[in-house]
């Protein structure tokens, strides 16, 4: 009796796991697409006057379109990290591009793999560090090309050709037919480049829209006379800030085949002929850059459009459509001129509000729409909903379910919060952060003490800042109130995590580089005379040459790590001891009016810190070192001399080489030339971390 129990316990066991491993079975697909930069007045659901999107538009009317979605960082890579980890930028650790993104940290798609999901990742990724917690990913190298896309995948670089939107989708409905299992729920993560600068459309849409006038939005000459000097300060206006690389008046054929050369250039000469001889200038001219952008920007999107066609078509086809949630969205909004604007950046509307359409199929009503405010912060809630996993404490969003199920939802957020950080860098946007209600809009420009204050029922526009408006002191008073409300609740306190700071403690010592002249390799040795060192060989140079160039790969990655550069050396006169980096990022080492200093730069803002002085015409032991704090000093016969500096570490992989005796590339230092090194050089290194004293003595004993 006793074993006639304990089978049927187990029989009943069993039955209830096949029932679990069934229901898990019909959870719900989840394909998420999401372009780059395009913005919801280039969306015919939207209403848009300047184009249509049929495809888009069917999962419009097929689901919910979300009319007040906002994003917290308007720009590209922070608003993939808050995607992924349901946190604001100062708690995952991505702030603004160029920064690399922490993949040890948890993630929306290791917790949806946790729940039984297979997971996928296909196009634009632009983090830095590959991808974790998704089990295939064929993404983009960087922001990639338009055309033939190298593309990054576990198992190596892949060459394709083709127009990239194409091939993007090519890898995703590969992936449906060939790699799903049928067994599980995916988690699809389709990703386009388009419509990103510098808009380069595909060859079907070429000559789209060449005897057509794009109609001109009301603020394309604004004069930014109602704000402060943070909107007059900007670099991202089309009169002026358009490049010819931009407007297509510059050679575009680098990566292009034959075939797509010719393509582009019969569509491109007769227009390039057109203006010039049209002799613009003024308003007409800004005019005519205004119709050549945004035409460029509307034929990518129409590639874009027909692409997510392709793959709802294929949903339909294949019976998948029934259970599969469909999301379209983008990165961030973007300026089709308003405001005399191209780009994004700003918590004015066009950039800080973002498309958000949902298909459900079952579960959310056809042709409906809200006005509730909701964030790009919520789509890892709501993707954890959807899969019926838990939702973890520390996210920061909310689930969109019930909004798509058209739930009563009192309690939902009247406010939200945006922080923007990316000041000194491209467009010079400054950093400010603010907080929208439903008709009021508080932005305060922190680093130069600025606040604006807009009415958004009186001007839509925003046009006109009524901060220092007595009639809404009270208002300033209140929204103040509610901006500290929710910097408290993001945990905003102006600290942000740095997770490859903390990485950098744990880096172990290792020599990146090293320079022996007496043995270098000819391919890494390139000028100067190799003589009797100080205990060894040594190269002669006369500032006129390069020692030694090796090129900055995977194994000579300074990004986020401790460095000791240095070596012997026999001055006479000034010049570059080592140099990696260029003019966007990067470090040198380098003698100075008789003194030994080190510069560094991030994101293109350089420092320079002067050290020791260094008698001419002598021997001596120099090296800098950037410690695991981020702190730079000087070691001079292997003891520390001179001032120190906080500078933190070099944020990601300089594209220029290393070089020793010459800064080789784009400049790293102040100074104006390759600046040469004059006299004699000996056993130069490089090493990732910290010397230990016995280590430092050995290098720096002759």
């Amino acid at each position: 009796m006793f074993y006639l129990k304990v089978a049927c316990i187990a029989v009943g066991g069993l039955l209830c796991a096949l029932r679990s491993a069934e229901a898990a079975d019909e959870r719900p697909n989840i394909l998420f697409i999401m372009s780059d930069d395009h913005a919801y007045q280039a969306m015919s659901c939207y209403g848009s006057r300047v184009n249509e999107t049929p495809n888009l538009d069917r999962i419009a009317q097929e689901g919910m379109r979300f009319d007040r979605c906002f994003v917290t960082n308007s720009i590209c890579g922070p608003a993939r990290a808050v995607i992924l980890t349901g946190k604001y930028s100062h708690l995952n650790g991505f702030v603004r591009n160029g920064n690399r993104f922490n993949g040890a940290q948890q993630n929306v798609a290791k917790l949806l793999q946790q729940a039984g999901y297979q997971t996928a990742v296909i196009g634009k990724w632009h983090l830095g560090s590959d991808p974790t917690g998704f089990d295939d990913w064929h993404i983009l190298v960087g922001q990639g090309p338009y055309y033939n896309p190298p593309m990054k995948t576990p198992g190596g670089i892949v060459q394709h050709t083709g127009y990239t939107t194409d091939v993007i989708t090519d890898e995703t409905l590969g992936w449906l037919q060939e790699k799903r299992d049928e067994s599980q729920p995916f988690f699809l993560v389709y990703q386009h480049k388009a419509p990103h600068r510098n808009w380069q459309p595909g060859p079907k849409y070429l000559n789209k829209y060449d005897n057509i006038q794009i109609p001109e939005p009301a603020t394309l000459f604004d004069d930014y006379a109602g704000r402060g000097s943070a909107a007059k300060s900007q670099e991202m206006t089309i009169a002026r800030h358009l490049n010819p690389h931009d407007l297509k008046l510059t050679d575009q054929r680098a990566s292009f085949t034959e075939e797509q050369l010719a393509a582009w250039q019969q569509a491109y000469g007769e227009k390039n002929k057109t203006f010039e001889s049209a002799g613009l200038e003024g308003d007409a001219l800004t005019r005519w850059k205004y119709q050549r952008f945004v035409k460029d920007y509307l034929r990518c999107i129409d590639s874009v459009d027909e692409n997510v066609g392709r793959v709802l078509d294929y949903l339909d086809e294949s019976g998948l459509a029934e259970n599969t949630i469909v999301i379209y969205t983008s990165d961030q909004g973007w300026y089709l001129g308003e405001h005399g604007w191209y780009d994004k950046r700003w918590m004015y509307e066009e950039s800080f509000r973002t498309p958000l359409i949902v298909r459900w199929p079952g579960k959310v009503a056809a042709g409906t729409s809200t006005d509730k405010m909701v964030m790009n912060l919520d789509f890892a809630e709501t993707f954890l909903d959807i899969a019926g996993a838990e939702v973890p404490k520390d996210m920061q969003g909310h689930s969109l379910v019930p909004i798509l199920r058209e739930e009563q939802t009192p309690e939902w957020r009247r406010s939200v919060y945006y922080h923007y950080y990316e000041f000194p860098g491209p467009h010079a946007v400054q950093k400010h952060y603010g907080v929208r209600t439903e008709r009021y809009k508080l932005i305060r420009f922190y680093e130069i003490d600025e606040w604006e204050l807009f009415d958004l029922e009186k001007d839509p526009h925003e046009l006109r800042s009524v901060y220092t408006d007595p009639a809404y002191a009270k208002i300033a008073t209140d929204l103040k109130q509610e901006l500290e409300r929710l910097r408290d609740q993001y945990q905003d306190d102006g600290q942000i995590v740095d997770f490859e700071a903390q990485r950098a403690k744990q880096v172990k010592l290792q020599l990146a580089a090293a320079f022996d002249f007496g043995a270098l390799d000819a391919a890494v040795r390139k000028q100067g005379t190799i003589v009797d060192g100080w205990q060894g060989k040594a190269v002669r140079l006369d500032g006129k040459q390069t020692a030694a160039i090796v090129p900055t790969g995977e194994k000579l990655d300074p990004t986020y790590k401790p460095l000791t550069v240095g070596g012997w050396i026999y001055p006479a006169g000034d010049g570059v001891i080592a140099a990696q980096g260029g003019a966007g990022l990067g470090y040198s080492l380098f003698v100075h009016d008789d003194t030994l200093q080190f510069s560094m730069r991030q994101q293109g803002q350089l420092r320079t810190l002067s050290g020791p002085r260094i008698p001419q015409r002598d021997w001596s032991h120099v090296a800098a070192v950037l410690d695991a704090e981020g702190v730079v000093s000087f070691r001079v016969n292997g003891q520390a001399e001179g001032p120190s500096a906080a500078w933190g570490f070099i944020p990601s992989r300089p594209a220029d080489n290393l070089s020793i005796g010459a800064d080789s590339g784009s400049l790293v230092g102040p100074y104006e030339t390759p600046a040469g090194f004059h006299g004699l050089l000996e056993d130069i290194r490089v090493y990732w971390g910290v010397l230990d004293a016995a280590s430092l003595r050995e290098w720096s004993t002759p």
